[in-house]
């Protein structure tokens, strides 16, 4: 019985231990009272994703909660004997609440607004229907063609959204292959694998993208264009990589596959305004250096235009996902607290991580990153990992002479994203596994190499683009 209910009982167990443990438990010099209650929050939020006590998204919630009432200016009562220095440094209960409202949930508020208008006007269906055509009949081929789409789609709708969109269009060509056609089963990993990757090439193609954002500032910060340059290249090797893989583990035994896709282009006026909407939305995000806008101003364009025109109704707003802006704001709360209080900067000086050779210290994070996302939401993962090796990159220079922070931040994120061995490791992994066409031992074994190849290619590419002076100077 007290196993069955571990999950629940050390969230609260654990940070109720450190919060009532005197300060000087825990190795760190000079521990205030305020780090040491965002500790205990940093804990319950670690022990709240990885076990699942409840939903990723409440504990996104609870966060932003807890720190408006245990460290915030206008919180609880502190019990500090007099001594403000023991006490450390309240937050600013405006800066808290405004993670509910940051500009990277408002670029991902955007991306949802295009993405669910271009399903209600079927933009999505209908460009899958002209771009497969080129690829003809051959499975490989078309297996290809779909694994493209639906990267492309990945890397502006949400990653759960174009897989059961995808899987849909699959559905009648899985029919297709016999009982013990190993096809199949390329097929069916083709879309999670896809969309798993497309994700990385653009600032808003997952939730794990939005929250390095909130990091890359300053010096190390990056444009809507940036990212895709590196982001596109990497997508592509991956999709050839992966397309090569799930070929060589799974042929198929049929020669020819046709794939029937109904409908045509709507012209109505408001179909009109979807599709230039969408068209505007990216051509500005990729040439925020010409006109001056940043991407999150663009982002609010269609949010504007689809509510003025009513192109996305009160009901519509329903199937935003709610969860997922809540998530990644309670990441920023996090990552806010940690850097805010000095939490972040008093664990990475305790561990002497300056004696570790860079290399290893980038490899190890992205390593580390890549197990996390595995068993657990690829973006409470990044929400753990990214304070702290933000912090760590800033206060190395070591680093500098292999790109510094932004490398650090990049890799630890892009592996994020590569975490997808197991059906548990993503939304589309899931909807690929409950089709019924894949054993879990197949998504591991693909999961795995791609994963791994995948950290060895953006190392690389890194590394390459640094040297280069671009992007990464």
């Amino acid at each position: 019985m007290i196993k069955k209910n571990l999950k629940y009982i050390l969230p609260i167990l654990l940070p109720l231990i450190i919060i009532l443990l005197p300060a000087d438990s825990f190795g760190l010099a000079g521990l205030t009272l305020v780090e040491q209650r965002v500790m205990a929050i940093f804990v319950m939020a670690a022990l709240c994703w990885v076990m699942e006590p409840i939903p990723i998204y409440a504990t996104s919630v609870l966060i932003i909660v807890l720190e408006l009432l245990l460290i915030s200016d206008h919180g609880l009562w502190f019990a500090t004997n007099g001594t403000p220095q023991l006490q450390g440094h309240l937050l600013s209960q405006s800066d808290i609440m405004a993670t509910f409202a940051s500009p990277i949930i408002m670029l991902f508020l955007g991306g949802f607004f295009l993405a669910i208008a271009s399903t209600k006007y079927r933009l999505d269906i209908n460009l899958a229907r002209v771009l497969l055509r080129p690829f003809g009949h051959q499975p490989k081929y078309v297996m290809l063609g779909i694994m493209l789409i639906t990267a492309v789609f990945s890397m502006f709708m949400s990653n759960t959204a174009t897989t059961a969109m995808m899987l849909s269009i699959l559905t009648p060509v899985l029919a297709l292959f016999g009982d013990k056609d190993s096809g199949k089963v390329a097929f069916a990993l083709s879309v999670p694998v896809a969309a798993n990757i497309g994700g990385i090439a653009t600032p808003i193609g997952t939730p794990p993208n939005a929250v390095a954002l909130k990091y890359l500032v300053n010096e190390n910060s990056i444009s809507f264009a940036e990212w895709m340059a590196m982001g596109v290249p990497f997508v592509a090797v991956m999709l050839l990589l992966a397309w090569l893989l799930l070929n060589h583990l799974f042929p198929a035994s049929v020669n020819a596959i046709k794939l029937d896709i109904e409908g045509t282009f709507l012209k109505t006026p408001k179909a009109w305004l979807v599709y230039g909407t969408f068209l505007l939305t990216i051509i500005l995000w990729l040439l925020g250096d010409l006109h001056g806008m940043s991407s999150y101003v663009v982002a609010m364009l269609p949010v504007a235009i689809f509510s003025i025109f009513n192109i996305i109704s009160k009901e519509d707003l329903k199937h935003i996902s709610w969860d997922v802006l809540w998530l990644v704001s309670g990441g920023i709360a996090l990552g806010l607290a940690l850097d805010k209080t000095g939490l972040a900067a008093r664990t990475i000086e305790a561990i002497p991580f300056h004696h570790f050779h860079p290399l290893v210290l980038i490899v190890g994070a992205s390593m580390l990153c890549l197990l996390m996302a595995n068993f657990m939401s690829n973006t409470a993962s990044a929400n753990l990992l990214l304070p702290l090796v933000a912090t760590l990159g800033a206060s190395m220079h070591s680093l500098l002479p292999y790109g510094g922070q932004m490398v650090l931040i990049l890799s630890v994120t892009f592996a994020a994203s590569l975490g997808m061995s197991l059906p548990v490791s993503t939304p589309p992994n899931a909807l690929a596994y409950a089709s019924g066409h894949i054993r879990s031992s197949q998504m591991l074994k693909v999961g795995v190499i791609l994963g791994l190849s995948g950290l060895m290619i953006s190392f690389s590419m890194f590394f390459v683009l640094h040297q280069l002076d671009i992007i990464l100077g």
